[in-house]
């Protein structure tokens, strides 16, 4: 392991304090969006997709990649979703394989109502916390960090050909 870049004391600080706090700020969101609107953040995060696309409707496989989730957990989660009576699927016109998920109207106000909290809790967490300069900052390091990945994600679902695409 001669050819391992171990990281310094000072980069096991950066990674430590960035997982922590991408760890802690995911949880306390998703507590605050299950306490407040009785959904977990990933249910949250379709509804959003779905509100915000045409029609308040997408292929499965579109709100899998919108939603940043795999198939089939997306899968398990609309099951969950078309129970509350939130979204509905059905088969997608003229293709036997694809399936659509659309936002009922009930999916739509149940959103309407979780969204001030998730955005009061989103802004004074995040935004109110940082400097304009530190968010900037902070968009540039997520779009590098997804761009690095996005590309690794091509190249391996490129190596491998007949599996499932990647979901960055």
């Amino acid at each position: 392991m001669s050819d391992v870049r171990w990281l310094t004391e000072r980069e096991q600080e950066i990674w430590r304090a960035y997982l922590a706090a991408s760890v802690e700020f995911g949880a306390h969101i998703d507590r605050q969006l299950r306490r407040e609107s009785g959904m977990p953040m990933a249910y949250y995060e379709i509804l959003v997709r779905l509100s915000e696309a045409p029609d308040h409707c997408l292929r499965m496989s579109e709100l899998a990649s919108a939603s940043l989730s795999s198939r089939s957990r997306l899968s398990h989660a609309v099951s969950s979703l078309e129970k509350n009576g939130w979204v509905e699927r059905r088969p997608a016109d003229g293709d036997r394989r694809g399936w659509v998920c659309s936002l009922t109207s009930e999916g739509y106000a149940t959103l309407a109502a979780a969204a001030p909290g998730h955005v009061t809790t989103v802004r004074e967490k995040l935004f109110d916390v940082l400097t304009p300069e530190q968010l900037e900052t902070l968009r540039e390091i997520g779009v590098a960090i997804s761009a690095g990945l996005k590309a690794d994600c091509e190249d391996a679902c490129g190596a491998s050909a007949g599996e499932e695409p990647c979901e960055a």
